[in-house]
């Protein structure tokens, strides 16, 4: 079972903080995982206005952005990690830096993100 010492998600939660930071400061970014999602911005900014139509990506609460980001990169890039762990790690993210209605956002544009590109009739 995974706990919030875990380096993965010590990892992803340092990638966040990063992203998250690059919003306001558009500095070079410390980790190589967030260049690589920086580069892929445009896409996955995309996906994102695809599964929540209704929010544009400027209304979007910052923190949630970075945390879609960031899954939504593991989800069609890296694919290192089952789907749904990268889900559940955003949803906790979400739990623990984004506001109340953070983690159900999450959830909702990632269920859309998974089933478009991971269900059966799409394989």
């Amino acid at each position: 079972m995974k706990t919030k010492s875990d380096p993965r998600h010590q990892k992803r939660r340092m990638i966040v903080k990063n992203l998250f930071s690059c919003l306001f400061y558009p500095q070079q970014p410390q980790f190589a995982e967030t260049k690589e999602i920086l580069a892929k911005k445009n896409e996955i900014d995309q996906e994102i206005l695809a599964s929540a139509p209704e929010w544009p990506i400027e209304r979007i609460n910052k923190i949630d952005l970075a945390i879609l980001r960031l899954a939504i990169f593991e989800l069609l890039f890296k694919k290192t990690a089952p789907p749904k762990v990268v889900i559940d790690e955003a949803v906790e993210l979400a739990k623990e830096f984004g506001s109340e209605n953070s983690p159900s956002f999450v959830n909702g544009v990632l269920g859309t993100v998974f089933n478009k590109f991971y269900s059966p009739e799409n394989e």
